[in-house]
């Protein structure tokens, strides 16, 4: 899924005509690719994937780490085979996405564990992703950023960026500073 679309990028920049769609479609699709790793993250998650854990590695105690961000799970299997069901876990954070963890409850009568070999066999089908819908910041920073790349085709400057072309000459390769201003409370920090 996108993050935004043509439509709305060609309402931001007052184009009416259609000439342009395919080319406007086309820097909608690399913004949002810059924003996701300039942020090292997906914001929006169209299908469920599968992800594999260690129970010897990805767990501390009752809780199940997570190597990437988490909005819905469809199916969680444990290492021996069995499906974990909601009942016995809880999200962490517990009142938002995404999720960054899982913590078997004190009740739940099970472990982390697994059959033959540790190694890959705990999977969680689901959403991996920010969220199912990019927030609104990233929507309007998909939107900012793509008509900022397109008006890059006219060799012109940009007032609200930092990246400056002049005679086809890129002098400075930057984000815009307002699209780095929405992106900075979504960017994940790697340890």
């Amino acid at each position: 899924m996108a993050y935004t679309t043509t439509a709305l990028v060609k309402t931001y920049l007052s184009i009416s005509g259609s000439g342009d769609d395919t080319l406007i479609g086309d820097i909608v699709t690399r913004s949002q690719k810059i924003i996701d790793a300039y942020c090292r993250r997906t914001f929006e998650a169209s299908g469920d994937t599968t992800r594999y854990f260690d129970p010897t590695i990805d767990v501390v105690g009752r809780t199940l780490l997570l190597d990437a961000d988490l909005c819905a799970i469809t199916t969680l299997t444990n290492g021996d085979g069995n499906v974990v069901s909601s009942g016995n876990y809880v999200k962490e954070p517990r009142n938002s996405t995404p999720y960054r963890a899982l913590t078997l409850k004190s009740s739940a009568t099970i472990s982390w564990t697994y059959s033959t070999t540790p190694e890959n066999s705990i999977s969680i089908l689901g959403k991996w992703a920010y969220s199912t819908a990019a927030p609104d910041d990233i929507v309007h920073a998909t939107i900012r950023l793509a008509s900022y790349l397109y008006r890059q085709k006219d060799n012109v400057r940009d007032v609200g960026g930092d990246i400056i072309i002049d005679a086809g000459i890129v002098r400075a390769v930057t984000l815009p500073t307002d699209v780095q201003a929405l992106l900075a409370p979504y960017r994940r920090l790697v340890i």
